[in-house]
């Protein structure tokens, strides 16, 4: 992996406070004093890496900052976290994985983070932690993933929602990737030998991307069947097929990705997920999906991120409207100093990777300007 990163970047571990021994990269420019530069947090998402964003850490750090992405709980070089579907989840819980994140930043002596930047699921934990210790996380951009708000209060856990029956009563019958990728059988269907492993995620990167030529997102009207149908297959599945199966018809006949993701970059996810299996990223949509494991977040129901914040995702990612009227409710409701959507022309849903240059100039616009 260091190979293949801009020397620029270094590679770090460091034991912290809640077990773990977190690997991360680290981007910035010798002569600064480490503790007068403003720092940037990026947080990764599935299934990504740290060095997802090897992209757009070397110019943030040749801009003045000091740029900082941990491989998250259950991936990459990062240990300690649970790795079998029969333990314990609640590890993996949002307001665990921020405590992971506050407790990197005392193990580096860190009193603040200046740009807190989280992708895909990455997003979530970023939101989470800006809206609980804004004195930490002093702004934060969400990407590809719109923030859907602490549980509400008055939730009744006890009704289970339809969707899922219906989902499997549509032509041909359907069901969601999340709650699939909560089963037990989703690691076994994913963890392949080296090559096939390498051919699925190439797969996977491809039909997420602006390469593929179907990614032509929408508003959609409403959270019911009919309308979670109009997704592809990657979100809203084949009932009788697994993650496999749905995206390995679709392995590019070009090689458009080599602008973006080459074989020797797609070889790092490749020798990680291999190391590590997927259950420990998998378990995070297992708490996500649970009635219960992020219960412990209903005292932030309706509470607002009140630091600056704005939003990012590429224009060709289904993941701004994967949730119906989530976006709108991120931008009306949950966010008290919202600065903007900022979508990535030509892009999809790795839009660091796909569009850096882009990227990088909407944080650092967003950061002057907020």
């Amino acid at each position: 992996m260091i190979d293949l990163l801009n020397p620029i970047i270094k590679s770090h571990k460091i034991k912290v406070s809640t077990g773990l021994n977190i690997h991360y990269l680290e981007a910035s420019i010798d002569h600064l004093t480490k503790n007068k530069q403003p720092t940037i947090l990026l947080l990764h998402g599935f299934p990504e890496l740290s060095f997802s964003w090897r992209k757009i850490m070397p110019d943030l750090a040749k801009e003045g900052f000091r740029v900082l992405a941990p491989d998250m709980r259950g991936y990459g070089l990062t240990t300690g976290g649970s790795s079998s579907f029969e333990s314990a989840i609640s590890e993996y819980r949002l307001l665990n994985l921020s405590t992971d994140i506050i407790a990197l930043l005392s193990a580096l002596n860190l009193k603040y983070i200046d740009l807190l930047v989280g992708h895909d699921a990455g997003s979530s934990v970023a939101a989470i932690s800006s809206i609980i210790r804004p004195d930490i996380f002093k702004s934060v951009v969400m990407m590809s993933a719109p923030y859907t708000g602490a549980p509400d209060i008055n939730l009744d856990l006890s009704i289970e929602d339809p969707i899922h029956k219906d989902l499997s009563k549509l032509d041909p019958p359907r069901k969601h990737y999340q709650w699939y990728y909560s089963t037990p059988e989703a690691n076994k269907d994913m963890h392949l030998k080296k090559d096939d492993l390498h051919k699925f995620l190439r797969s996977y990167y491809h039909m997420k991307s602006a390469d593929w030529s179907q990614n032509k997102p929408y508003e959609l009207k409403s959270w019911t069947a009919e309308n979670l149908g109009e997704m592809p297959e990657y979100y809203i599945m084949k009932l009788n097929q697994n993650m496999v199966q749905a995206v390995m018809p679709h392995f590019p006949k070009n090689n458009n990705y080599e602008k973006w993701l080459n074989d020797k970059e797609l070889e790092v996810y490749t020798n990680s997920f291999l190391r590590t299996t997927f259950q420990p990223a998998l378990n995070w949509y297992r708490c996500n999906t649970s009635h219960n494991q992020n219960n412990d977040l209903k005292v932030f129901s309706n509470k607002k991120i009140e630091v600056p914040s704005c939003f990012i995702a590429g224009e060709k990612d289904w993941g701004i409207f994967q949730k119906p009227g989530a976006i709108e409710k991120m931008e009306k409701i949950l966010c008290a100093n919202y600065c903007g959507r900022h979508i990535i022309e030509n892009a999809g849903h790795w839009v660091q990777q796909e569009k850096p240059n882009e990227v990088i100039k909407t944080l650092l616009d967003f950061y002057k300007n907020k």
